[in-house]
């Protein structure tokens, strides 16, 4: 059985555990209303910029860039966006195991991956893949120029003929409690349904030409989406991480009350045990004295 000492010193090593805990659940906490209003402002851009290019697929005609034109050879790339730190729950697993789980069945257990976040870097390594650009140490205000080198190697694979399809996945923030591990396709773009877009046969008027328009437009609208996936990611770790030490610092007050217990007990039993012996020791006395 444990000491009372050794009781003691474990209480002292769970309350300094707590008292970290109980920090990074503020400082997150400071930091996530920052992150959400980031999200809500950069999200009418980002919709607005697939918008756009959803509805060139579906009418475009007088040119036809190659981020909308299918391709039925060359396999898979993966822009993966996770975060650099651990404890923020399962959030990053989530993330991981969905975005391999749907990469795997479209282009087998090899395929390239940009690696945005050291989980991502640590992830693609440890599965042996092949990592064309990684990112790490982002800010928390990024901007998308900081992005812009690994969304450039994502179209250059692309238009080198190296992949055939570019997927996304990060953790989509929805509120304080809820991240959704999302993956979604964004070369070839998708054209819009039928009810969505444009209700329209012609096609959009170019100035200077079609193909020099969407030549620079098509690289900035992946851009446009990274970066919001960057954004939804970087509220979603901190809302976990809030969480996660919310629950750890509830978790280790329950420990020191049940090691405070248990500590009283133990020092109950000493000074039961040492009345016990002071008595035996004076009835013996006595009876020596007899």
């Amino acid at each position: 059985m444990a000491t009372l000492r050794d009781i003691r010193r474990h209480i002292r090593s769970v309350r300094n555990i707590e008292q970290m805990t109980r920090a990074m659940q503020m400082v997150s906490a400071a930091k996530i209303r920052r992150a959400q209003v980031r999200v809500e402002r950069a999200r009418p851009y980002a919709l607005a910029m697939d918008e756009v290019a959803r509805d060139v697929a579906k009418i475009g005609k007088e040119y036809k860039h190659p981020f909308i034109v299918p391709r039925e050879e060359g396999t898979g790339l993966l822009i993966l966006v996770t975060s650099d730190r651990g404890r923020v729950g399962a959030l990053n697993v989530n993330t991981l195991r969905r975005a391999h789980a749907q990469m795997r069945r479209e282009f087998g257990p090899r395929y390239q991956v940009v690696a945005i976040g050291r989980k991502a870097v640590e992830f693609a390594n440890r599965m042996q893949l092949q990592v064309v650009h990684h990112q790490l140490g982002l800010p928390d205000r990024v901007t998308p120029d900081e992005l812009r080198p690994g969304v450039e190697a994502a179209v250059e694979a692309y238009l080198n003929g190296e992949v055939r399809e570019v997927f996304l996945a990060y953790a989509r923030f929805r509120n304080l409690l809820s991240q959704i591990p999302t993956v979604r396709q964004l070369v070839p773009v998708l054209p819009a349904a039928e009810d969505e877009g444009p209700q329209t046969q012609g096609d959009y008027i170019y100035e200077p030409d079609a193909k020099d328009v969407l030549g620079r437009f098509m690289p900035e609208y992946l851009l446009s989406q990274v970066y919001q996936a960057v954004l939804e990611n970087q509220a979603s770790e901190h809302s976990a991480r809030m969480v996660a030490m919310r629950n750890a610092s509830t978790k280790a007050g329950d420990v020191i009350k049940e090691l405070s217990l248990t500590a009283n007990k133990v020092r109950q039993a000493n000074i039961t045990r040492e009345l016990m012996e002071i008595i035996g020791g004076a009835e013996a006395l006595n009876s020596a004295r007899r």
